[in-house]
């Protein structure tokens, strides 16, 4: 079992697709997530890897789909009732790439 550790206050981080995270070039840079007419800014701070996955460097987890924010509880607690994990950027929220 992991250690928990609860931020406070709340801390709104995200990881991206490969796609979006563009090597790395917005790594630590914020986005601007837009849902349900409200916005949150978030750190970008790790890649959702949409090329690789199933071994032990990705924790044995299947890729990632293209397009995907995966972001902390706080961001989507800041944007209200959007699903955690959103393939279609279009349909769901707006997401604002520096």
């Amino acid at each position: 079992m992991y250690t928990t550790y609860k931020c406070l206050p709340p801390v709104t981080v995200v990881a991206l697709s490969t796609g979006w995270y563009s090597g790395g070039d917005r790594c630590l840079n914020y986005i601007t997530v837009r849902a349900n007419g409200r916005s949150v800014k978030a750190k970008v701070v790790d890649e959702c890897d949409s090329t690789m996955g199933c071994d032990d460097e990705h924790d044995y987890q299947p890729p990632c789909p293209n397009n995907i924010v995966d972001a902390s509880k706080a961001v989507w607690e800041a944007l209200g009732p959007v699903q955690r994990k959103v393939p279609q950027v279009q349909s769901f929220y707006q997401l604002s790439l520096p």
